[in-house]
This record gives structure tokens, sequence and C-alpha cells, in this order.
């Protein structure tokens, strides 16, 4: 399963910037709180993290190290 957004429901204020801006309607609001309700759709372009005025949202990453080999 791909990664998706985390949305802190006590921290969203149903404002729907989230809705307005995501560009493949994954998240709507259900009773005044934002949620993944399509989370296949999901691209994880983090528009609804950049765009929570309260930070409700958060789009982590991981990042992974490797060691380069040499090329011959």
């Amino acid at each position: 399963m791909s990664a998706i957004p985390e949305i802190a429901l006590e921290k969203c204020t149903g404002c729907g910037d989230c809705v307005e801006k995501c560009p493949t309607k994954a998240v709507e609001l259900v009773r005044d709180k934002a949620i993944m309700v399509r989370p296949e759709d999901c691209n994880y372009c983090t528009d609804c993290e950049a765009f929570c005025p309260s930070g409700a949202i958060k789009c982590p990453f991981e990042i992974i190290l490797t060691k380069l080999e040499p090329q011959s």
C-alpha cells in the first residue's frame, strides 16, 4: 500500500482547504473533519499538507540512504 497523508482529527478545523486543493479528490470533509475517503486515489502530492492552516495534515517521507557502488 502506498503512503497516504496523516490527518490529526483533533487539529482539523474543517475549513475545507485540503478538499479544495486535492487534485485527485481523495480527501473530503466528513462530519466537519478531513478524511481520506479514497486513499487509493491519493498521489501523495502533499498539497493538502501545504495548504492546511491548522497543521492537521502531515505527509511524512522515509529517507533511505544506500551506498553507491563504483561503476566499472
